[in-house]
């Protein structure tokens, strides 16, 4: 059985420490299961363990990423008889870090970014990278210390371009909370007969294929994207789509999807195409599971889009 891990990540100040407390404080959560809190940066607030529901939490206090490992965390876990845990992550480490030294019977089952409402277009300006890692496998975004004066139409642009899965909430000083519920369209009609892609639209499209699988099943659609070969593919069979930038231009990637035609042909990875075609959700040698395969319809050469790595902005 998998031991549960419930992951607060964000800035100092955005209330990581205030949810922890408040959670361990609540019977209804905190009820006797034994508790293993890492604590991964120190802010103003700290925890106050006699407020704690019982006594069966253990704190431990990690001060560098380097500490970090499979062999370390697991020793944790054993040395408290844990019944899960609960990381209150530092802002300015990597997730990857964590995800690499997480033992292998550690599965996240909750994980929620925190944020001051107020510093957060600045944490974002300022820290981009660091602030795309957070929200990009977050489940909720909570803003603390919300106003009437914070940009929500911003905000939301922000994380939209990031992630269209987290949940957006307001939390204010009187103790109510908003929910972001402002309409997010897509460029695209995923209704249409033919779901035609503009190329200021790939990246947009790749993500909701990517988070919306099976919406795309039987779909047809058209779009321009750069070969890319692969031995492991058959003779009739290419993958074809865009370099994608989510924030910067380290963590550029290749975003595309296997294409099938219905005979042998000769492209050269680097060639641009315009597709068209049926999408398949099946297994690829590709895929670690089931993913979008494209059987191919209509193909024409094409010239590059005129900004060839696709953004979201």
């Amino acid at each position: 059985m998998k031991l549960p891990v419930y992951l607060f990540t964000g800035f100092l100040e955005g209330g990581k420490t205030s949810m922890i407390q408040e959670s361990l404080n609540d019977q209804n959560f905190n009820s006797g299961e034994k508790t293993l809190v890492l604590m991964c940066e120190e802010g103003i607030e700290e925890l106050d363990p006699s407020k704690f529901w019982g006594q069966n939490v253990r704190i431990e206090y990690i001060d560098q990423e380097l500490k970090l490992s499979s062999e370390f965390l697991q020793s944790l876990t054993k040395a408290h008889k844990t019944d899960r845990v609960i990381i209150e992550y530092n802002g300015m480490w990597l997730l990857q870090s964590l995800y690499n030294a997480m033992p292998s019977n550690w599965a996240i089952y909750q994980n929620v970014m925190f944020a001051d409402a107020n510093s957060f277009l600045n944490y974002n300006n300022n820290m981009r990278q660091l602030t795309v890692d957070k929200l990009r496998d977050a489940e909720m975004l909570v803003l603390n210390r919300a106003s009437e004066r914070i940009n929500k139409e911003e905000i939301h642009k922000i994380v939209r371009g990031v992630s269209r899965r987290v949940a957006i909430v307001y939390d204010y000083p009187d103790g109510h909370v908003e929910y972001d519920e402002i309409e997010d369209p897509l460029p695209f009609d995923i209704q249409a007969p033919i779901i035609e892609i503009a190329d200021e639209d790939y990246a947009l499209w790749y993500r909701d294929l990517s988070e919306e699988t099976d919406t795309y099943q039987g779909k047809c659609v058209k779009f321009k994207g750069m070969v890319a070969t692969d031995p492991r593919l058959s003779q009739n069979s290419i993958i074809l789509g865009r370099h994608i930038m989510t924030c910067c231009v380290d963590d550029i990637q290749y975003g595309g999807l296997v294409c099938v035609f219905s005979e042998p042909i000769s492209l050269k990875t680097g060639a641009w195409i315009t597709v068209k075609g049926t999408i398949q959700m099946e297994a690829c040698r590709l895929y670690k599971n089931k993913g979008p395969v494209l059987y191919v319809e209509e193909t024409e050469f094409a010239v590059p889009p005129k900004q060839e790595v696709a953004t979201f902005y």
